[in-house]
């Protein structure tokens, strides 16, 4: 069929984007049929459907715009309690993954050299055959590869892999918050991560964690931002005062925002601390802490003896002296029982992350506002018996797990969206060991990715808007929260995937192991969950998107005698590894993630809200030292640590401290679709692949702990941004200019 421009608008408008060949017409109008769509879309009428949205952090209720059996839009649940009706920028890209052209229609077989991504289409019938094959051959060495959700979904991975005497393990992304969990566990004695009511809070102060954007709960924390910031509950626009060593998100909409050395961030919640205790002794949540020691049970974290650890421009004191900046800060905050957050994320990716976490939660009890309305909410466990999220898996064990492929201690892998081989260090050798041959692999993703390449066969999963899920999100909003995710279309016809807990289920069962899964299926567990656990209606439950208590919520618990001693006990300066001149600090991207979005071309498509990037890897530096080095924007640089080396394009930051490399995550994927790997290695490359294999105290990636160096190539790339050009004075009328002046070198501290 000739495309003409008429026939290319007529292509453009339709909903369904697959891949459809010259029958592209016949094939839409067999679709839009109304013998073959459900008889309340028949009318042309619009609909919308609750659902969840579990990729992104935090997750989201979300409604979904259906009409005449195409989902359409994708908007924020108003229902829902922890978004309220808002979205988080990828949200719509959930669409993109429904009508991918490069979504795997069917079951595969690999028909060339593992990796080599060279499948032939079989039947599922051969598929499933195989996979039932596979699993009753090495069900006891079997290895079950996630993401990290919970609920209903970890409970039928969980029950399979015990059936046959297997492992199932989760990963939780290059940006893992292993160390914040562990912060969580050991400082309030829960597993479930905290609420940051801050909402209702009147001061407010946070660490190296970029909540705005890509951390705890983004969308819920900047729906209560809003409203902190209006003064919506307390009738004052609330203050925000941000530490952090780059100028992310969260910084730039703080009041202020105090640079700080890399993995000061405990040092510095410390140093609030300590202005707290020295300026209200007399408090009894001060006291709590300090006991009779009072204020000099903080005595080694005076601002002034850890100067050369915390490194703030001097421009920033606003004349002061570090004690009397801390200590006037503090008291304010104090005064108001104010609202710490963070320590995680960014934060807790040093060799000291647990520590920096630890202190941040501290900080919380000292202020008095644990338990209380605008202060921090502990959440009570969740409202059904499905698991919590899977355990991150350590460091340590991810290098045993791949020794364990590459031995043939694992005789079978079966993974579902997750990519290890792009999101841990190259030097973790996952890569080369899942190219051991004797070791059978299968993955059941709906995409191809660095990992599921490697597969032997393919079982393609179903995306979130065809099919059913759960989850309690992981910070609930302070209260018990069951989230249910619906199919609200039925997959195209071009497209034939499964819903891989189904698969497992069905696998269980043909192996006589049916007794030991929680349902006859996937739909089946969820139903139960909501009607037999919770009591409550299956429609009423789908139409509201989940059910919720507002009056199930976990008390406050008191700090333990012992917990200033065991957060002074972890006190250390982050340890950087590796050598150079800068210090790597790679960052979530704010759509693309950690690269688990990178095939979606929305994601990629959005700007990055400070640098207005789109599509591409590039390097802040400091724009001062850019220029005593040589560089324009656009220059490729090589970037080496002690790991290896990637090529990003250089973006010269005037908010950017010196000595500071900052490269989003989520680049360089090298299988899968064009839309994550059609880009030159010199604008698209893997920050995660160079990084030291380290552990920081709780066992999670030292993702922020690298030295490198930055070299110019020669070479030069146009930058895919939004933003136009700047020049020295006009970044001298910015309202920050003495700290921008500060940062590039050209005034004191720093």
């Amino acid at each position: 069929m000739k495309l003409s421009r008429r026939n290319f608008l007529a292509w453009a408008g339709i909903a369904a984007t697959g891949a459809i060949a010259c029958n592209l017409f016949d094939d839409e109008l067999r679709v839009q049929s109304p013998a073959l769509i459900p008889e309340d879309l028949v009318s042309g009428r619009d609909n919308w459907y609750a659902t969840y949205d579990g990729s992104t952090p935090g997750g989201q209720g979300v409604l979904v715009r259906v009409m005449e059996g195409r989902a359409k839009k994708v908007r924020g649940n108003p229902r829902f309690p922890t978004n309220q009706g808002k979205q988080s920028p990828a949200a719509d890209a959930m669409l993109q993954s429904l009508y991918h052209p490069d979504r795997i229609a069917g079951p595969m077989l690999r028909n060339g050299p593992r990796g080599s991504g060279r499948f032939r289409p079989v039947t599922w019938e051969e598929a499933l055959n195989r996979f039932n094959a596979a699993v009753d051959a090495n069900g006891s060495r079997m290895l079950l590869l996630t993401d990290d959700r919970c609920a209903s979904f970890a409970r039928i991975c969980g029950a399979f892999a015990d059936a046959f005497g297997g492992r199932h393990v989760a990963f939780g992304g290059a940006a893992d918050d292993a160390a914040y969990r562990a912060a969580v566990q050991d400082v309030m004695g829960s597993g479930n991560l905290p609420y940051h009511d801050i909402a209702h809070a009147h001061t407010l102060v946070s660490f190296g964690s970029d909540f705005l954007s890509t951390w705890g709960s983004p969308t819920a924390y900047s729906v209560g931002y809003g409203k902190f910031r209006s003064g919506e509950y307390t009738h004052h626009r609330g203050t925000h005062i941000h530490f952090g060593a780059r100028y992310s998100m969260t910084a730039a909409n703080a009041d202020k925002w105090v640079p700080i050395t890399p993995g000061a961030e405990g040092y510095a919640a410390m140093a609030v601390a300590w202005g707290i205790a020295d300026s209200h002794p007399e408090s009894s949540y001060v006291q709590a802490i300090t006991g009779e020691d009072g204020p000099g049970a903080l005595s080694q974290f005076t601002p002034d003896a850890n100067a050369g650890i915390l490194q703030i421009p001097d421009a920033v004191l606003d004349g002061k002296s570090l004690n009397e900046f801390f200590h006037d800060l503090a008291h304010d905050y104090a005064a108001h029982h104010g609202l710490a957050i963070g320590g995680g994320g960014e934060a807790a990716a040093y060799s000291n992350g647990k520590f920096n976490a630890s202190a941040v939660l501290m900080l919380n009890y000292i202020m008095g506002n644990v338990g209380h309305e605008g202060g921090l909410l502990p959440n009570p466990d969740g409202p059904i018996s499905s698991p919590g999220p899977v355990p991150l898996v350590s460091l340590d064990e991810w290098r045993l797990i791949a020794g364990d492929i590459a031995n043939g201690a694992t005789g079978l892998v079966i993974i579902n969206s997750a990519d290890p081989v792009h999101g841990l260090p190259a030097g973790v050798g996952m890569a080369d060991a899942l190219r051991n041959e004797n070791v059978a692999i299968i993955s059941a993703s709906p995409f191809i990715d660095d990992t599921s390449v490697m597969a032997d066969l393919l079982i393609p999963d179903r995306v979130a808007l065809e099919d059913w899920g759960d989850d309690t999100p992981n910070p609930a909003p302070g209260y018990q929260v069951y989230a249910v995710q619906q199919p609200v279309v039925n997959p195209l016809p071009d497209l034939d995937p499964r819903s891989f807990p189904d698969v497992l289920i069905n696998a269980a069962a043909a192996l006589g192991r049916a007794d030991a899964m929680p349902a006859e299926s996937y739909e089946g567990t969820i139903r139960a969950n909501v009607e037999e656990t919770l009591g409550a209606d299956l429609t009423e439950t789908l139409k509201n998107g989940g059910w919720w208590d507002e009056g199930a919520t976990a008390h406050g618990a008191s700090p333990s005698g012992n917990l200033l001693n065991d957060v002074v006990s972890m006190a250390a300066p982050a340890q950087m590894h590796g050598s150079g001149n800068f210090q790597l600090l790679p960052f979530a991207h704010n759509t693309v993630l950690d690269g688990r979005n990178a095939h979606l071309p929305w994601a990629q498509n959005a700007p990055d809200p400070i640098t207005t990037v789109a599509w591409q890897t590039w390097v802040e530096i400091n724009e001062k030292q850019a220029r005593d080095m040589g560089l324009r924007e656009g220059d490729v640089v090589n970037i080496t640590t002690s790991s290896g080396t990637i090529q990003a394009l250089a973006y010269l930051n005037p908010g950017m401290p010196p000595d500071i490399a900052a490269v989003p995550m989520g680049g360089g994927r090298t299988a899968g679709s064009e839309f994550a790997t059609g880009r030159d290695s010199r604008e698209s490359s893997n920050v995660v692949s160079i990084l030291a294999v380290a552990g920081n105290d709780a066992g999670g990636v030292t993702w922020s702990g690298n030295r490198c160096t930055i070299t110019p190539t020669g070479d030069s790339m146009a930058v895919s941004k939004l933003e136009g050009g700047y020049t020295s004075r006009e970044i001298g009328e910015h309202p920050a200019e003495q700290v921008f002046k500060t940062v590039s070198g050209e005034g004191g501290g720093h």
